[in-house]
């Protein structure tokens, strides 16, 4: 087997320290993309783990798939970090010098100037429409080269539907393949097209026809101004880039991951960059090409005993690959191997450059991460992530130009131990992709009923890191219905907080917990084991959910478990969640914190509204109890008023506008009425219902009743409470409307039965021209066309007669008074 295609040696770190020192016995066990096996986890030294990862390419927002990588990324970190006490130095990489910034900078610079011309809310200018069309053209041309040249915007929808009616209707462009991202980005090109189309003939303004055409505009005004831009003026492209550096950090924070602790941009290590390529080239690995571009030498590098496309073998030919990872110099002339990869472009016009040894130009893609890695963390990194779709060629590039930059005398070099590639996002089987626009942006997720911070995380630690996740119906309620469980302990646990204070000895008595209920707590003990080992399996989170979840089955099937039981499981799996980033505000060494954040009642209403709870579970129990005790009830209603009454005067100056002091001194006059009027028990409750249903849901508390004697559980409307009662009233709707139908089909029927039955038997055959001839009971004789009726038919007849005269016959009956 030649050096090119073998499998690579890896060499288990040998550090100085003892694993027990970091708590790494047992051992902690990775999957390792360089090894495609788990293998143990030992960083270099002791003092922290370095950690490189790939940032984004900041030209536009983040979206889910992003945040799939990122986030299962801050998992892993924290569990690392906050669940086996590795200390750990994480740097990323913005990537702000790159093909796709540098052609969105410019496009949307040109489009911002055409806008600044010709926009307006006046009708568009000839010349912006002149524009327009030739942008259409030319979109036609570069991007659906079947449709005929002569198309118009009059006539595109016709030729689209002929020449790509394969592709609008799901299928592969051609015959016998399978549809892939090249329908994908056909069908976007097609709808940008229509929209254009369908704006060029109906646009009202020139704002409206620029906002429906910036698709097709976009490369058209790049196409024709991009030579004018100064290579020098970098402000131009970074611009584009800082907006979205802090729009994707904004992002990020609204998921809860970390900041990295180094933050590296390309644009700022230029001369680390030069330097880099400079020593590789002196080691006799690149070359410099006629124009000025430095290329990485893969059969010199291969020829000195080193392995290139260690990650990704079977790819090393991948033409596809190859090229979208060269960008603007996939076709260069200049490279002497089909498969060499740029570490510095040659200046092109429209593009930033910078000097260089070379002449002017720019780094390329791959060296980025090298160079700035390199420079933070030194020779040897112990952790190298991203997404999996970076492991060739960008990860494979990058193992191969830093060896070569390390290497001394061809000696073997390691400059990565580990390698974490995180699974992809999809959504109908494809994965999600800028270039596609197949999207979801976070800041569109969070926006949505069934994505928020804590779920879309609950849903990646369901699945693990390094699999893909098929975004499903399926996969959406798993997540809803783990998350929901934990809801529902959390808010028990929260009540058994509230009726205890922490003590010198914590909240909750771990011994008292073993004693009063030990087969729960030897459960407990085994789960916390469990996820231990979990952990341990190369950070197998769905394992660790599965126990969490079974543990809160085992104590929801416990008979009457203690308080400090609920308490101390609790307190467990707030610090397990809060590691896993699921509070945002939680700490997770605070054996006190019993339910992660949100679920708690703002303190500014719990005067009003646990006296409102603890009245409402007094009224029940009398409204139900074998006599019910008017005075009692009178009493009960005139005790609840002192919590008013006791309150300071700023806050009783305050409760007369405070909506659930209000809701609570009208739930207090109500119940005092009821006992003057002595009202039965089912008013008693229809008033409680009301409490809970109505009024105090309105102002988001929920009221959950619980078997006596324990109080109802008041707890925030969340959206499960929410779609839960969206639920249940869609049904009881969907029953209300199928009932009305119901009977507006039978009060229809009745009624026509009705019309029907006013009709005489003798006339019945002699409206509608069928018949020409009756006998003297009205039953006909002959047809229209003077026929006699067949004997088949005239039973027939006589049956409908019969039936008729009978119905008509009641009918006359009924109304014979009337």
């Amino acid at each position: 087997m030649s050096s090119s295609t073998a499998q690579p040696p890896w060499t288990q770190p040998k550090p100085s320290y003892s694993p027990a020192d970091l708590n790494l016995e047992p051992p902690l066990k990775v999957y390792n993309s360089l090894t495609r096996s788990k293998d143990t986890f030992l960083p270099e030294k002791s003092d922290a783990v370095t950690w490189y990862t790939c940032g984004p390419t900041t030209y536009d927002d983040a979206h889910l798939g992003h945040a799939r990588n990122y986030v299962s990324t801050d998992i892993i970190r924290r569990i690392m970090r906050d669940y086996f006490g590795l200390p750990i130095k994480f740097v990323m990489n913005i990537t702000d010098v790159d093909d796709k910034i540098i052609l969105r900078a410019r496009q949307q610079h040109f489009f911002g100037n055409l806008k600044k011309e010709h926009g307006g809310d006046g009708a568009p200018s000839s010349a912006l429409l002149e524009t327009t069309r030739a942008a259409f053209h030319h979109f036609l041309t570069e991007r659906l080269p079947l449709l005929p040249a002569d198309v118009t915007p009059e006539t595109y929808g016709a030729a689209a539907g002929e020449h790509y009616k394969r592709v609008l209707d799901g299928q592969a462009l051609k015959e016998g393949e399978a549809p892939g991202d090249k329908e994908a980005k056909l069908k976007m090109h097609l709808k940008a097209a229509a929209a254009a189309a369908e704006a060029l003939q109906h646009a009202s303004s020139a704002s409206s026809l620029l906002q429906k055409t910036e698709d097709i505009l976009l490369p058209y005004l790049d196409s024709l101004h991009s030579s004018s831009v100064d290579s020098h003026d970098h402000d131009l492209f970074l611009r584009l880039t800082r907006k979205f550096e802090d729009r994707f950090f904004e992002d990020m924070g609204a998921l809860n991951v970390l900041r990295p602790d180094v933050l590296t941009r390309v644009s700022e290590y230029i001369p680390e960059i030069i330097s880099f390529v400079e020593k590789i080239v002196d080691n006799k690995f690149a070359y410099v090409a006629s124009d000025g571009s430095v290329y990485f030498d893969i059969p010199a590098f291969e020829k000195a005993g080193h392995f290139y496309a260690r990650l990704e073998p079977q790819n090393k030919k991948n033409q596809d690959l190859l090229a979208d990872g060269e960008g603007s110099l996939a076709s260069a002339s200049g490279k002497r191997n089909e498969s060499d990869f740029a570490l510095w472009k040659a200046s092109k016009s429209g593009e930033p450059s910078w000097s260089s040894p070379w002449g002017e130009g720019r780094p390329g893609w791959h060296i980025e991460c090298s160079a700035m890695a390199s420079a933070v963390l030194g020779k040897s990194i112990d952790l190298h992530s991203g997404g999996c779709d970076l492991c060739f060629p960008h990860h494979d590039n990058e193992l191969a130009q830093s060896e070569a930059y390390w290497t001394v005398d061809n000696a073997p070099v390691q400059w990565v131990n580990y390698f974490l590639h995180m699974g992809h996002l999809s959504i109908s089987g494809m994965k999600m992709s800028k270039s596609l626009k197949n999207f979801t942006t976070v800041r569109d997720a969070l926006l949505q009923p069934e994505w928020t911070s804590r779920s879309l995380r609950i849903c990646f630690l369901l699945t693990s890191w390094h699999d893909g996740i098929e975004v499903t119906e399926g996969v959406l309620k798993e997540t809803a219905a783990w998350e929901s469980k934990v809801n529902n302990l959390f808010f028990k646990s929260l009540e058994a907080a509230r009726s205890r204070k922490a003590g010198t000895t914590g909240l909750y008595d771990e011994k008292k917990a073993s004693e009063a209920d030990p087969e729960l707590y030897a459960t407990f003990k085994a789960a916390k084991e469990k996820l231990d080992e979990a952990l341990r399996d190369s950070f197998n989170t769905p394992v660790a959910m599965r126990v969490m979840s079974e543990l809160v089955n085992e104590f929801n099937l416990a008979s009457k478990p203690s308080d400090d039981t609920l308490l101390l499981i609790s307190s467990w799996i707030t610090r397990i969640a809060t590691i896993f980033g699921l509070d945002t505000e939680g700490d997770f060494r605070d054996p006190n914190r019993v339910a992660w954040s949100g679920l708690e009642i703002p303190d500014s209403v719990r005067p009003y509204v646990f006296p409102a709870s603890e009245l409402r579970d007094k009224v029940r129990q009398l409204a139900v109890s074998d006599s019910l005790d008017h005075a009692a009830l009178k009493q009960l209603a005139e005790s609840a008023r002192s919590p008013l009454q006791s309150l300071p005067e700023s806050a009783t100056s305050s409760a007369a506008s405070n909506p659930h002091a209000q809701v609570l001194d009208t739930f207090i006059t109500s119940t005092a009425r009821l006992a003057d009027d002595k009202a039965p028990a089912k008013a008693l409750l229809e008033l409680c219902d009301q409490l809970r249903d109505t009024h105090l849901w309105n102002l988001g508390i929920y009221l959950e009743d619980r078997d006596p004697p324990l109080p109802a559980l008041v707890r925030p409307v969340d959206r499960f409470l929410r779609n839960t009662r969206a639920a249940r009233e869609s049904a009881a709707a969907e029953k209300a409307e199928a009932k009305r139908r119901r009977e507006a089909e039978e009060a229809e029927r009745k009624r026509a039965l009705e019309e029907k039955a006013k009709v005489s038997h003798l006339e019945m055959f002699k409206a509608g021209g069928e018949f020409s001839e009756w006998d003297a009971d009205g039953i006909p004789t002959r047809d229209s066309e003077g026929k006699e009726v067949a004997k088949s038919r005239r039973k027939k007849l006589v049956k409908e007669w019969e039936r008729q005269k009978a119905l008509h016959e009641k009918w006359l009956a009924s109304n014979a008074g009337s």
